[in-house]
């Protein structure tokens, strides 16, 4: 019994940093967001030209090429991910911190209700009371599954890779 309290725990702790770090994902990313037609169309003439997706590009380059020498380097590219990180963790503090102390304690991010113990119940199909390597391997696989179709239904207008034309639903 004591080895599947265990394993509840420590995949309750897993579900719950899984889905603070989902949350902080789409907390909003920002600028990082896919810009409306509007932020694209610069000119408002209606349409957006490749120059305009070109100079989009360019300003964001400029952007985090902060020593300004034409090159993205490794430093430059972890002070561009750090202020991300900085950005997406106020928001969380801002949604999450009930205290209102600035910081988010555990309990403040755990998922409200009793989520960690359903989807227990739902990765041990066997309703053995633990979960096997071939459980986790599946339930991996349907959270991966899903993840990849809630990121195409965000954007119902586009399928696949950048470049492929849009489909209309």
């Amino acid at each position: 019994m004591k080895h599947t309290t265990f394993i509840a725990a420590i995949l309750g702790a897993a579900v719950t940093v899984t889905g603070t770090t989902v949350l902080a994902e789409r907390a909003g990313a920002g600028e990082h967001m896919r810009p409306s037609f509007s932020d694209m169309d610069t000119n408002a003439d209606g349409q957006i030209s490749l120059e305009e997706i070109t100079a989009r590009g360019e300003a964001r380059f400029a952007k985090i090429d902060t020593d300004g020498d034409g090159m993205f380097s490794e430093a430059e590219a972890v002070a561009a991910a750090t202020e991300r990180a900085k950005e997406r963790h106020a928001r969380m503090v801002e949604r999450m911190d009930a205290d209102k102390d600035g910081k988010l304690a555990l309990d403040e991010m755990k998922p409200k209700g009793d989520r960690g113990a359903r989807m227990f119940e739902r990765a041990d199909a066997d309703n053995s009371g633990g979960i096997s390597e071939e459980e986790f391997a599946a339930v991996t696989k349907k959270m991966d599954q899903h993840m990849r179709k809630g990121h195409k239904d965000g954007h119902k207008n586009w399928r696949g890779k950048m470049g492929d034309k849009p489909v209309k639903d």
